[in-house]
């Protein structure tokens, strides 16, 4: 039995801008014990779904600016925290958090709510994550919306800001998940800052995101490197999907130049929307975003 905590429900009564009722799972297949939260908006015969993934340190409440603008449109809202992440279960290890742990739960989510007709969205490990995913179960995914992202397949040099950022997460494993989102985001309230540190009660809750950026693959062996390296040739060779990409330009981490290698893999992926005030985060100009994506797939 893997130890780990639950966030309190009270910590999440003040949410602004995200009334959606929280869904739970707590008989994940490889999961038994642990609770995965997720929302659930739309109706379940809609045309099609968004999967909304979340990266670190986010959780759901990173897609509320979007959520609002696909509802009305018709369509259905998946969003579901990581363990680790949000109203999830937190383990308390920080070994417990590898890429396959993660990748696994998502596999194990999609087929229990057995979602098909999928609109990915993919940012930050929600891509590097969700990216691998339309291989193994093509016939779920329809297309992508791409913002901030890649894949990784343990080639070429991480960036400078990434490295930079990793070093910063492992000499602060007690980050302030409110005043990192405001570092990239300066427009956040006080309220939407209180929502992404919400999970969060102490140091305990952190082994979560603190793994992520350990864990993202650097090297040609790395763990997730070559499942990787597999789901960019089958994008290549065998994706037909449509798919939109947003950037925000401010990213020194996942921005423009990550951004183009990845549309380079994706096979006619469209010139991105670029948001030039927008930093890594791009769903906070979610609604402008998802508005845009909607009308290049005509929906």
């Amino acid at each position: 039995m893997i130890e780990a905590l639950r966030t309190p429900e009270e910590r999440f009564t003040e949410l602004v801008n995200f009334p959606y009722q929280p869904q739970y799972i707590e008989n994940l297949s490889g999961y038994e014990g642990l609770r995965m939260h997720y929302i659930d908006e739309g109706s379940k015969d809609a045309q099609y779904t968004f999967l909304c993934l979340h990266g670190q340190p986010t959780w759901a409440y990173l897609y509320r600016k979007m959520i609002p603008v696909f509802l009305n449109a018709g369509y259905r809202v998946v969003a579901p925290d990581c363990f680790g992440f949000g109203r999830s279960d937190k383990p308390v290890e920080d070994e417990v958090y590898t890429f396959d742990f993660h990748r696994n739960s998502i596999i194990e989510f999609i087929n229990h709510l057995q979602l098909n007709k999928i609109i990915l969205l993919a940012q930050d490990w929600g891509g590097l994550i969700g990216l691998t995913l339309p291989m193994e179960m093509p016939s779920r995914f329809s297309k992508l919306i791409l913002m901030n992202t890649a894949l990784g397949t343990g080639e070429g040099v991480p960036s400078q800001g990434f490295k930079g950022f990793r070093d910063w997460v492992n000499i602060t494993p007690d980050m302030n998940v409110g005043r990192l989102m405001l570092r990239s985001t300066p427009d956040l309230t006080p309220e939407e800052m209180a929502a992404y540190d919400a999970p969060f009660l102490d140091i305990t809750y952190k082994a979560g995101i603190r793994r992520f950026p350990n864990l993202l693959p650097t090297t040609h062996d790395a763990p997730g490197a070559e499942i990787s390296r597999k789901a960019r040739d089958w994008f290549q060779k065998e994706w037909t999907g449509e798919s939109f990409m947003a950037v925000g330009m401010q990213d020194p981490v996942l921005g423009p130049p990550v951004m183009k290698k990845l549309r380079g893999i994706i096979p006619g992926c469209p010139k991105p929307f670029n948001i030039q005030e927008a930093g890594h985060f791009v769903q906070e100009w979610g609604d402008i975003v998802a508005k845009k994506a909607l009308e290049a797939f005509q929906l």
